[in-house]
């Protein structure tokens, strides 16, 4: 039988404090206001007979004589395939004037899946997008952040790949967007015609904090279950940073201790529980993650992308709306460059960074007044094909068109015994002449 309590003992914020007892964290209770609306909320901490709990909407007309009913049961997210092209709130209700989503009902914030049980893995998700596929490739069932500062493309990175990923399904779960970021994300959808495979969940900026902290967990609870029915299913969440300052209000609303910047002692375990989601299920799905951390200050000892580069396996910076070649690294790639991809692969990628890093040096001594010698002009010249062809966020290119364009991109620079490639490889792959006319 589920008891009534009729006495709400204080309110700060989005939390609450009620007298209650037999009750477990995480747990769903209901508030009903004397207007007759509802309002959801979820155990956050129980001390003795005194439970504070975090309310999913605002607690805008909520009164200390209001009545507040415990569910026994979790907050749960709706899965099934009617999910698909539908935009959802943190708390999962439809925000996209559709219809009530049926489905199965599934708990969210379950443990990962076990370690021993995982498979390592050996394909590469595509993304059509030169600086990944070619020099730092996502692998299937990766995690990587996309490290970046505020005012860079990060999102519209991201839907470059959810647009020309061979993922089965898309997950978007934003957090702290404004109105213009998440009209773009579904005018990208709609546009590349992917809104049939995508799902989103959206936190905008005027939603309360708490809503943020589902996000993430909704996302990555229907991922789960698409990637055990067989889905290879690619979750895209930006920005995790908003995600952590909404972990730091609650805190600090809670009266917790604070760590490293004002942030609670268990931001990694708190970033780290999501981002260890990711796997690849053997004889099923996966699940792939991409999240962006954007770095206040660009400072990459933020606690945030601090914490988060012990997580994660690499990670994209984005610098100048390029990916900066010399701060990203996947570090799963050598699961699948030259193993399931092209035997030229590593080689022309190799080769590529390493001569792109001494053309930095050229750009250096001419910026500086030195006489240029016939290499350095050569590397300048293939520093500015390089950033064009590859550096672009805006080409599209197979990989294997990618690494075509990368040896054509050599040979109209270089000279096949300047580029430090192994014979057999360069008599294979080198263009040939163009004859002339």
């Amino acid at each position: 039988m589920k008891i009534v309590y009729d006495r709400i003992n204080s309110m700060r914020g989005n939390l609450i404090t009620v007298t209650a007892e037999g009750v477990s964290l995480g747990e769903l209770a209901q508030i009903r206001l004397k207007d007759g609306r509802v309002v959801l909320a979820s155990v956050l901490r129980i001390d003795g007979d005194q439970v504070t709990l975090q309310v999913f909407q605002t607690t805008r007309g909520i009164s200390t004589g209001d009545q507040v009913t415990f569910l026994k049961k979790q907050m749960q997210a709706v899965y099934g395939d009617a999910l698909l092209g539908r935009r959802l709130s943190g708390a999962g209700k439809p925000i996209d004037n559709g219809p009530e989503i049926i489905g199965e009902s599934i708990n969210i914030g379950s443990t990962s899946f076990n370690p021993v049980k995982r498979i390592i893995p050996r394909e590469m998700v595509r993304t059509n997008i030169p600086m990944i596929d070619v020099f730092n490739c996502l692998v299937k069932s990766q995690k990587i952040p996309i490290f970046s500062v505020a005012g860079e493309p990060y999102n519209a990175l991201l839907m470059r790949i959810a647009n020309q990923t061979n993922a089965d399904i898309v997950i978007i779960g934003g957090m702290g967007l404004t109105f213009k970021e998440y009209q773009a994300f579904i005018d990208n959808a709609d546009s590349a015609g992917t809104m049939h495979k995508t799902i989103m969940y959206v936190h905008r900026a005027i939603d309360p904090a708490v809503e943020c902290l589902l996000v993430p967990d909704m996302a990555l609870a229907c991922a789960e279950r698409f990637a055990t029915d067989g889905k290879h299913v690619l979750v895209l969440l930006t920005d995790m940073t908003a995600f952590a300052d909404a972990i730091k209000e609650i805190a600090i609303t809670m009266d917790q201790v604070p760590s490293n910047r004002g942030y609670p002692g268990s931001l990694y375990s708190d970033l780290a529980a999501r981002y260890e989601k990711a796997v690849l299920i053997e004889g099923s799905g996966s699940i792939t993650i991409i999240g962006v951390t954007t770095m206040p200050g660009d400072d990459v000892t933020h606690p945030v992308p601090d914490n988060t580069g012990y997580i994660t396996e690499g990670q994209f910076y984005l610098h100048g709306g390029r990916i900066d070649p010399f701060g990203s690294l996947s570090r799963l790639k050598q699961l699948v460059i030259g193993k399931i991809t092209r035997e030229d692969h590593g080689d022309i990628a190799n080769a590529m960074i390493r001569l792109y890093a001494e053309s930095k040096k050229a750009r250096e001594r001419q910026s500086m007044g030195f006489k240029l010698s016939r290499w350095d002009e050569k590397l300048l010249a293939y520093s500015e094909l390089f950033e064009q062809r590859m550096m672009n966020l805006e080409v599209n290119y197979t990989l294997e068109e990618a690494l075509d364009l990368g040896w054509e991109t050599l040979a109209e620079c270089f000279q096949p015994n300047e580029v430090g490639i192994k014979q057999s490889l360069v008599g294979k792959y080198w263009p040939a002449p163009v004859a002339a006319l």
